[in-house]
C-alpha cells in the first residue's frame, strides 16, 4: 500500500476489511465541515462512492489529476481510486452514498451488471445532470437520507430499494453517455474482474501473465484473448496499467525518493523503473512528478 495515500473506511476512520452489506448516507456538508471542506487524497478498499453536488462545486482529486465540478452533477468513486474534494467552502452540499461492493454485486438485474455500469462511469468520474435528473436524484437521497436517520422497522430494506432506484439512475446516464460516444459501456466479465483482483494483490511482485494465467487455470495466450475481447485491452495491459498508476500515487502522494519507488514496485533497479515509465507516459518520473507541483 503507498504511505502516502490513506486508506480509510469512510474518511478519517480505520480501514475495515470485513465490512459487508454496508450502506451508509450523509450530506456533503456533515463531514466535509469539520476538515475545513478539504478532504485528502485516499482511497476506500471496498467501497462504492455515489457523491450527489446540488449546489455548490469544487475540485476533485482523481489519481493524479485535478478535475473541476460544478453542481448539479453526480461524481462515482470506484474501490481503491485515489480520490479527495476541496468543496467550495458553506455553498456546497448534497449527498454521499457509500456503499460495499457486495451491495452493488445485488443492485442491478444481473448479477455484476451495476458495477459494471458504475466502475465505467468511474472512469470519467464527474457526470453533469440537468434539472429533471437532479430532481430525481435528490428526492431519492434525501429519502434514503432519511430512512436511515430514522432506522424504522425495515430501514435496511427501504436504503437498498432507494440505492437501487439512484443506480438505475445512474445507469440510465451511463447509457445516455454510451449512445453519445462519451463512454463505451464493458459488460461484466466474472474472468476479467478475477484478473483485475489478482493484479491488485500481486502486481508488486508479478507482472507475467503467465502467473495471472496459472492462478485462473488457463494458458496465457487463452487469458489474453478473452480479456481482448471481453475488455478491449490485453491482460499485459491491464497489469502495466495498475503498476503505472501505483507508481503516478507514488510520485504524486509521497515525496519518497525515486529510487525507492523503484524497488517498491519490484523493478530490478531505477533505470529499469524509469524507462518502463517513459514508455508508458512519454515523460520521466522526475518530470512527471515535477509538473505536478507546479
Amino acid at each position: 500500500m503507498s504511505a502516502g495515500l490513506p486508506l480509510f473506511h469512510l474518511y478519517g476512520d480505520p480501514p475495515d476489511d470485513q465490512a459487508f452489506d454496508f450502506m451508509h448516507v450523509e450530506t456533503i456538508a456533515s463531514r466535509s465541515s469539520l476538515h475545513d471542506w478539504l478532504i485528502r487524497a485516499h482511497r476506500h478498499r471496498n467501497l462504492f462512492q455515489i457523491l450527489l453536488v446540488e449546489r455548490g462545486g469544487g475540485e476533485m482529486t482523481f489519481e493524479a489529476s485535478i478535475k473541476p465540478f460544478t453542481g448539479p452533477c453526480a461524481i462515482i468513486v470506484a474501490p481503491n481510486v485515489a480520490h479527495g474534494f476541496r468543496f467550495h467552502a458553506q455553498v456546497t452540499d448534497g449527498y454521499v452514498m457509500s456503499f460495499s461492493e457486495d451491495v452493488a454485486s445485488m443492485l442491478g438485474q444481473r448479477s455484476g451488471e451495476t458495477i459494471a455500469q458504475l466502475k465505467t462511469l468511474a472512469a470519467e468520474p464527474i457526470v453533469s445532470l440537468n434539472t429533471v435528473q437532479d430532481g430525481k436524484l435528490s428526492k431519492l437521497c434525501e429519502d434514503m437520507h432519511q430512512e436511515s436517520f430514522l432506522a424504522r422497522d425495515g430501514y435496511r430494506l427501504a436504503m437498498r430499494a432507494l440505492l437501487a432506484l439512484i443506480a438505475i439512475e445512474i445507469g440510465r446516464q451511463s447509457a445516455s453517455r454510451a449512445r453519445t460516444g462519451s463512454v463505451t459501456l464493458v459488460p461484466a466479465d466474472t474472468t476479467v474482474d478475477t484478473l483485475k483482483r489478482l493484479v491488485e494483490d500481486n502486481f508488486r511482485k508479478e507482472r507475467q501473465i503467465g502467473f495471472y494465467a496459472s492462478a485462473l487455470a488457463m494458458t496465457a495466450d487463452r487469458l489474453n484473448d478473452h480479456v481482448k475481447r471481453a475488455a478491449g485491452v490485453t491482460a499485459g495491459h491491464l497489469i502495466r496499467q495498475r503498476v503505472l498508476t501505483e507508481a503516478k500515487r507514488e510520485l504524486v502522494f509521497t515525496g519518497r525518493p525515486i529510487h525507492e519507488i523503484a524497488y517498491e514496485l519490484g523493478f530490478a533497479d531505477p533505470s529499469h523503473f524509469a524507462r518502463f515509465f517513459r514508455k508508458q507516459t512519454a515523460m520521466s518520473p522526475q518530470d512527471f512528478r515535477a509538473a505536478q507541483l507546479r
